[in-house]
């Protein structure tokens, strides 16, 4: 069974000051706690912007020799057709360091539902990971259209990582499979929040859920699958709403047998109690 580590979808949420984070923590200070507690983050702000590459050196320089970052590509790299190498080159630059000082776990390369299976799409896909080299890299594919042996056969010809996700089972959405067509294993858990999916006035409202541990054992076997297939496996949930992924986390950890250390009460603003601890 492969080295199997949990963390959450991003870190620095404001809204889990008092819930997660001590209520007075500088938001410097917030990447170096939770390294005290999780072994590996997946980075989302980078969807949004190339960051320059001394951010990272930061980020290395923060966290413990062991801890590891998934990092999601910007965007201009999954949701437009026609991407520039430009912006490839700055994305990759960006990684130099976490890659030089072997903290870099993969890319997450993220598409949008409406990146649908055709010949084009699967162009993109080979033209993704040429320009993305050696690097290793999971690809989020997010219309149901995908899901079958075909398109796994072409991940691994590509040497793509498959995303495994848990979100609300409608039509048309990523089924709940387990399965590792390159390294690493790969899930992400966005939460089961149905009623709020697709209607919601607020992005956070759709992930605004807690899952319960019946929901969470559904996973151990598939986990199970997952780290048989895999040297390392990367569980990231991502209902970040309120400090619920982080409890989460842990929840899920301590349903593995995965070991922690460092723990501490966690008392969400419901006066409900849970563990936190370094997974690893």
């Amino acid at each position: 069974m492969s080295k199997i580590l949990v963390g959450t979808s991003g870190f620095g949420y404001d809204d889990w000051r008092g819930v997660f984070y001590p209520e007075k923590l500088k938001k410097g200070e917030m990447l170096r706690y939770y390294a005290s507690r999780f072994s590996t983050v997946e980075i989302n702000t980078t969807f949004y912007g190339i960051p320059a590459p001394k951010t990272f050196v930061k980020m290395a320089e923060t966290t413990p020799p062991w801890f590891d970052f998934a990092v999601k590509a910007n965007k201009e790299l999954t949701h437009n057709p026609e991407v520039d190498p430009g912006v490839f080159a700055s994305f990759t630059e960006a990684l130099k360091p976490l890659l030089e000082a072997g903290k870099l776990a993969c890319v997450l390369a993220q598409y949008p539902w409406s990146f649908r299976k055709n010949e084009e799409n699967v162009g993109r896909l080979r033209q993704l990971r040429e320009r993305f080299g050696d690097l290793p890299v999971v690809v989020e594919l997010r219309n149901a259209e995908w899901v079958g042996e075909e398109t796994f056969d072409l991940l691994k010809d590509c040497r793509l990582a498959f995303c495994c996700v848990d979100e609300p089972r409608f039509k048309g959405l990523m089924p709940r499979v387990a399965i590792v067509t390159a390294p690493p294993g790969y899930v992400r858990f966005h939460g089961r929040n149905a009623k709020k999916w697709w209607q919601h006035e607020e992005s956070w409202e759709r992930y605004d859920y807690l899952y319960t541990p019946e929901e969470l054992s559904e996973w151990i076997p598939r986990v199970g699958e997952i780290s048989a297939a895999a040297e390392k496996t990367y569980l990231f949930f991502n209902n970040h709403y309120k400090g619920q992924a982080a409890q989460n986390a842990v929840m899920f950890a301590d349903m593995l047998g995965l070991p922690t250390e460092s723990k501490e009460t966690f008392i969400s603003e419901q006066g409900q109690g849970s563990l936190f601890g370094m997974n690893d």
